[in-house]
């Protein structure tokens, strides 16, 4: 059980990976009664453009998350800690070029490493569930993304190998 009280039941969605999918498809992101789900519970009220571009949460502000049904967070901490279903799909560099932002998702623990122009940036651990990616920054944050033809984008940020 978690407590949603005062907060927002949220789809995880990212307006980027919503626009590459073809029109047909963008019913991908919403939660349909029967359907495994996949939210985020978050404290407070949340608007539309913000769930829309939802992609970074405080660790204090998260309650949960579901992929597929299944609890990746709890309490703002991963539950229970979980691999990489299929790692090739997801492990390696990829670079946003209009941003100049290198992120490798190496196996070691499913744990990201970011560079930005080639600097070390951050380290964190990751977490997915088919095309989903669930991240922990090591300042604490937590960020959604979806692959989708072999792109991951998240946060405004899109990802290619």
């Amino acid at each position: 059980m978690i407590d949603a009280r005062g907060t927002s039941v949220v789809p995880l969605l990212d307006g980027n990976a919503l626009r590459a999918r073809p029109a047909g498809e963008h019913g991908a992101y919403h939660l349909v009664p029967g359907d495994p789900a996949t939210f985020a519970v978050v404290r407070g009220r949340v608007n539309e453009s913000r769930m829309r571009n939802m992609p970074v949460v405080r660790p204090a502000d998260l309650l949960a998350v579901a992929v597929d049904g299944e609890i990746l967070v709890r309490n703002g901490e991963p539950y229970p800690a979980t691999g990489v279903p299929d790692p090739d799909a997801w492990i390696g560099a990829r670079t946003d070029r209009g941003r100049a932002l290198d992120q490798t998702c190496s196996p070691a623990a499913g744990t990201p490493r970011r560079a930005a122009a080639g600097v070390d940036a951050c380290t964190g651990a990751w977490w997915t569930r088919g095309g989903r990616i669930v991240y922990r920054d090591d300042s604490g944050f937590w960020a959604f993304g979806v692959q989708y033809d072999g792109v991951i984008r998240h946060a405004g940020i899109v990802r290619r190998r």
